[in-house]
């Protein structure tokens, strides 16, 4: 009854946790396993105590550490020993090396120039580092951005080193970058609020703000959170999504915690997408 009713809610995603995180199972011989036991042991107490099986639209939670949500991670100062200040988002590309976020995060923007010794931390939980500390090795951001500061622009990428010989995307997976997706779709967005240790998650429609900028009303998108990808397609198969935004454009993402935006993807940062894999594409060549 419990199963079948996660399922039809929801609940149950097929995603799996991230590789290192501990998962427990219910022996067989204790009084929560079979439907009889299950049934006794949900007391009016412990009904009153649980979760609802999905969270609300607008409202964000801590999420699972699972395999999607590993490919999402805390940008680090100090080569990883200073302190988390944005998001970023590992997407696919030949060399499985990309990483997206926000242009502000990276790079200072008008008579401003790139951030020096920063580091990626995927599924970053708790001052644990389960995925590793992965090297910024090459940073990108289009030149409106860099001159200008335009928000339109406000898209960044990163190519991150090896570690221990392996490249991110292929320890973690991938989502794919997707662009002219247009502005009314359901989202994802998961983020490192620099005031915590643990990312946020939250779902909810995004819609048109302005031309080239979208909006979405999530709560708890304080500072940190800037480069939090907005994931929409997400194939349950696959656990893998389309990014179609990060945090950041108006008001380099908002300036209250309950509404964020991003730059809409154009054809413009289709082009900084490519030139990020050009950039990625040299830094392979022997």
């Amino acid at each position: 009854m419990l199963a079948g009713l996660a399922a039809v809610s929801g609940c149950a995603t097929g995603d799996v946790p991230a590789q290192g995180t501990l998962v427990s199972a219910i022996p067989s011989s204790s009084p929560f396993a079979g439907a009889t036991g299950a049934a006794h042991a949900w007391s009016a107490q412990r009904m009153r105590g649980a979760q609802p099986f999905r969270h609300q639209p607008g409202i964000s939670h801590t999420p699972p550490p699972t395999t999607s949500n590993a490919r999402v991670g805390a940008v680090f100062s100090h080569g990883g020993n200073g302190d988390h200040f944005c998001t970023g988002s590992v997407v696919d590309s030949p060399g499985k090396s990309v990483v997206i976020t926000a242009a502000h995060c990276i790079h200072t923007g008008k008579d401003g120039g790139y951030q020096p010794d920063l580091a990626f931390v995927p599924g970053y939980r708790d001052g644990q580092t389960p995925n590793g500390i992965w090297p910024i090795t090459k940073m990108v951001v289009d030149d409106h951005w860099a001159q200008s500061s335009d928000p339109g622009y406000d898209v960044g990428f990163v190519i991150v080193g090896k570690l221990d010989g392996k490249r991110i995307a292929d320890v973690l997976g991938a989502n794919s970058f997707g662009y002219n997706a247009g502005y009314g779709n359901n989202v994802r967005i998961t983020g490192y609020p620099a005031s915590g240790q643990d990312p946020i998650s939250c779902v909810n429609k995004a819609t048109k703000f302005q031309t080239d900028q979208m909006k979405v009303d999530c709560t708890g998108y304080s500072g940190g959170t800037s480069g939090s990808p907005w994931l929409t397609h997400f194939n349950r198969a696959t656990r893998t999504g389309e990014v179609i935004g990060v945090i950041g454009g108006y008001q380099t993402g908002g300036d209250t915690d309950d509404t964020s935006y991003s730059p809409y993807f154009n054809d413009a940062i289709k082009s900084l997408y490519d030139k990020a894999i050009g950039e990625e594409r040299q830094g392979l060549t022997p």
